[in-house]
């Protein structure tokens, strides 16, 4: 039997080290908004963050919030982590935030990447209430907070399909520590496929964290996916569909 270690390995997160064909072009996705109106954003053509796929939770998430933007969006300062294309964050820029800062791995190609989805999105305001940064998960946040007029803080964060990196789960409660507003209304959107269901337990622990850290994990939402993303990949297929999401707050 493998050992748990092996298992870790063996996911879909890794690939042969010659497994990626030089010059990949850009691919384009789009995103029905609630108005009918399409949102296309452009993927980078490949990339070992993952930015080069857009996720079932970012689509998921994206109209989540779109959906109650009165309640959740509409005047709040937005912060997302981990962003790949930067839909979510688009879309809350679309939907009366205030202010948004859209985040990756401060890799140049992703970077550039969601500076080009901001400045070729008709659809945002001018000029739009949208910036993105590069960001190191776990590392200091003035950068971010410099973003805001009062420095204290995001209403809103977004964690989308991030849960995957579990080594990284110290670092990613840490920012959420660091960015969200200490206010009984602020919320950080956690949304995540188990796309390893072999290790759905380690994404999971996650929350444990989490609460160890101060906050209330609440679950609110759960949907499955008509179909898989990625149809060769082995484990349980209704896991694999199945988009959670989960709310972060402070504990009053």
């Amino acid at each position: 039997m493998a050992s748990e270690a092996d298992e870790e390995s063996l996911d879909l997160f890794q690939e042969p080290a010659d497994f990626y064909e030089p010059e990949k072009q850009a691919t384009f996705a789009s995103h029905q908004l609630l108005s009918g109106k399409e949102l296309k954003v452009r993927l980078v053509g490949h990339n070992p963050l993952w930015g080069h796929f857009l996720w079932n939770a970012g689509r998921t998430i994206s109209a989540y919030l779109e959906e109650r933007s009165g309640e959740l969006v509409k005047g709040k300062t937005v912060l997302e982590l981990g962003a790949g294309a930067g839909l979510p964050s688009l879309v809350c820029a679309l939907s009366g935030a205030s202010q948004t800062v859209v985040t990756d791995y401060p890799d140049a190609e992703l970077i550039e990447n969601l500076r080009y989805n901001i400045e070729h999105c008709e659809l945002l305001p001018k000029p739009p209430r949208i910036a993105a940064e590069g960001y190191l998960w776990g590392a200091p946040v003035e950068h971010l907070m410099k973003q805001l007029s009062n420095e204290k803080g995001f209403d809103v964060l977004i964690l989308a399909d991030l849960l995957f990196n579990h080594s990284e789960h110290g670092k990613l409660i840490k920012t959420v520590e660091l960015t969200l507003k200490k206010s009984s209304a602020s919320r950080a959107y956690v949304f995540f496929t188990p796309y390893r269901p072999w290790l759905f337990e380690k994404d999971m622990a996650f929350f444990d964290l989490a609460r160890e850290s101060g906050f209330v994990v609440t679950k609110t939402f759960e949907k499955v996916m008509d179909k898989v993303m990625f149809e060769e990949d082995p484990g349980d297929e209704l896991l694999r569909r199945t988009v959670f999401g989960y709310e972060l707050q402070w504990v009053t």
